[in-house]
């Protein structure tokens, strides 16, 4: 394996484990700040040596060992909180390779939960609830966070370090609450989830288009909370949001990586356990309210889409209206964004076109490079090839994923070879 490969191996395998190995190590110092400090010099142990030891069987629990031996060793040195130091070094064995796999998917997984109720206390603004969660839980750096917030990179650092910094002098405390304390902290403790699973269904930056572990991971804390908190409408909502989501995986890259967009997937090869199972999960949710919220408006909609037999018979005049809905519930230019390919699909590309046209104002969408990827599609439908070809080539400098690149300019270079007919 040459010294590149090695580091975009650790470069992976750092994406998959940095958010195990800081809610564990958060649970050991009880303090993020700290905890990440003690995962990055782990990581950065691992970039001198794997280069020459090469890559061990099981990467994560050598970064678990590594990592939790520095925090050790700090204690040592600062003296900090003696008692504790004898409790976790006489108390707490190292991981071994032999029982790191039973370990990680128990006790760990209950860490991540708390680290989410941790880092989604009221304390911190929405912003930097947001931005801690990207850092820590979804593995993006500075950069692709700042750009996340169309902000700039310094911005981002700062409100990081000052969100860890107010976790740590307000002694938040590293746990699950109960009660009145987790409704109050609910609702944003469902929005990192929902980052985090989207970060995986489609990732904002690297090789590849999809991060299925994130994926997997955002799901199965869906699923903690739902048994933790069975009479929320909202939870279950998610839940069956990202079942549904999760069974097109298979479908939605090629066998050499390459996106398939939903429209030209194989319906027959979507995970049919998983849509009953998040057609269950929405089921749960309209019974136990009214009016359905931002989640389970989603699910709805990927509902239809799931019990679509064909991509030609999905009820997109249905979508619409759902999407209407949502944009009352919680009106954004993404979700109209979206509304106008529902409606676009319903009623004719020209008029999805009205309704981006007018997008192309709104100041939050000026980086987002799925309004020119949807309005060149939307050219596309009408003949319009040399505009949508522009608009593919727009929304490729705004992508910083490389598989989403491919294959705008694969659409850039259809458009261009219809142009020229």
């Amino acid at each position: 394996m040459t010294l590149s490969n090695t580091q975009r191996t650790i470069d992976a395998i750092w994406r998959i484990e940095s958010a195990k190995l800081i809610a564990g190590l958060t649970r050991m110092v009880r303090d993020v700040g700290l905890a990440e400090d003690l995962a990055q010099d782990a990581l950065v142990i691992a970039l001198e040596r794997w280069p020459e030891i090469g890559i061990p069987d099981n990467p994560g629990a050598w970064l678990m060992t590594t990592a939790k031996r520095r925090a050790i060793d700090f204690m040592r040195r600062t003296k900090l909180r003696d008692q504790k130091y004898v409790e976790i070094a006489q108390g707490i064995d190292l991981y071994t390779e032999e029982d790191i796999d039973g370990t990680l998917d128990g006790e760990i997984g209950d860490d991540l939960l708390r680290l989410i109720f941790m880092t989604c206390h009221p304390v911190l603004s929405q912003d930097a609830r947001v931005a801690l969660t990207l850092r820590l839980l979804c593995g993006l750096n500075t950069d692709e966070i700042a750009r996340s917030f169309l902000a700039a990179e310094s911005t981002i650092a700062q409100r990081i370090v000052r969100a860890k910094r107010t976790l740590s002098a307000e002694k938040v405390p590293f746990e699950v609450p109960v009660g009145e304390e987790l409704k109050e902290r609910l609702s944003a403790v469902l929005e990192v989830i929902y980052l985090m699973f989207n970060e995986g269904y489609a990732a904002t930056s690297g090789d590849h288009w999809i991060r299925p572990l994130l994926c997997q991971e955002a799901l199965r804390l869906g699923r903690v909370l739902a048994e933790i908190a069975p009479y929320e409408q909202e939870v279950h909502g998610l839940v069956a949001l990202m079942e549904i989501q999760s069974s097109r995986f298979k479908t939605r890259v090629s066998s050499t990586g390459e996106p398939v967009l939903l429209m030209d997937q194989n319906r027959a090869q979507w995970d049919r356990l998983l849509i009953r199972r998040g057609l269950a999960a929405l089921e749960r949710s309209h019974k136990l309210g009214r009016q359905l919220g931002p989640y389970s408006l989603q699910a709805a909609i990927s509902a239809c889409h799931a019990q679509a037999p064909t991509a030609t018979e999905t009820d997109w005049i249905r979508i619409a209206a759902l999407y209407e809905a949502l944009s009352r519930v919680t009106p954004s230019p993404i979700v109209e964004l979206n509304r106008a390919v529902a409606i676009s699909m319903a009623f004719g590309p020209a008029f999805g076109l009205q309704i981006v046209d007018e997008l192309r104002a709104e100041p939050s969408l000026k980086g987002y490079h799925l309004l020119p990827s949807i309005r060149g599609d939307l050219l596309v439908r009408l003949g319009r090839y040399e505009e949508a070809r522009t608009e593919f080539e727009r929304a490729v400098s705004m992508t910083q994923n490389t598989r989403e690149q491919e294959l705008l300019m694969n659409r850039a270079a259809e458009c261009e070879s219809e142009a020229s007919k």
